[in-house]
């Protein structure tokens, strides 16, 4: 498996901003169905909607502030207790929309420093890259999102050792308190060969 197939296809018309919001349910039905009402209530464009691993469903869609909390209410609203893991960010970074457009970072072998957050959600995992990427000056090199990791999510970020430790800190603070981290690490002055395997 390449690393782009790892997130959802996007849609063709898929375009971001200003607002993304997320939805993530435990069931395949009541995703589907909660994708149809939100698009009925609120003019937002659904970037994507589709299964992930574990047999889970995921949608993520775009539009203005207002349009997005407005899907967003629907969307809970019809997904009820199914729903395990909600995202609203009002301004989403740029290098999170490249990393969920697939588009992946470049590695040129030099390394100071590496910071990597896993997730027990999709949701987890963009709102923890966002955050991660507002704290310091890191680049987002790699975002997969539930596929080929049994439905948890990751992100690597890349820097100046102090931006990747405090980058990594604040995002691990936000999967943190949401129950959502599964591990995070800040590996300064990698092995000039770990950036083959990245």
């Amino acid at each position: 498996m390449k690393r782009n197939d790892y997130n959802p296809p996007l849609t063709e018309e898929a375009s971001f901003g200003p607002s993304i919001g997320l939805l993530e349910f435990a069931t395949v039905p009541r995703g589907i169905e909660a994708a149809d009402a939100l698009l009925w209530e609120a003019a937002v464009t659904m970037c994507f909607s589709a299964p992930v691993q574990p047999g889970k469903y995921v949608m993520l869609f775009s539009g203005s502030v207002e349009d997005v909390k407005s899907a967003m209410r629907r969307g809970e609203e019809i997904g009820g207790h199914d729903v395990i893991d909600r995202l609203m960010i009002p301004q989403v970074h740029e290098q999170v929309v490249n990393g969920l457009g697939r588009r992946d970072g470049y590695i040129d072998g030099k390394l100071d420093a590496v910071g990597i957050i896993e997730t027990t959600t999709v949701a987890a995992a963009i709102a923890a890259a966002d955050r991660a990427l507002k704290e310091a000056t890191v680049d987002l090199f790699d975002l997969r999102i539930a596929n080929g990791l049994g439905g948890k999510s990751f992100l690597c970020v890349t820097g100046a050792i102090s931006d990747v430790r405090s980058s990594i800190a604040a995002a691990a603070r936000v999967a943190g308190e949401a129950g959502r981290l599964s591990r995070d690490v800040v590996i300064p002055n990698p092995h000039p060969d770990l950036s083959r395997y990245l």
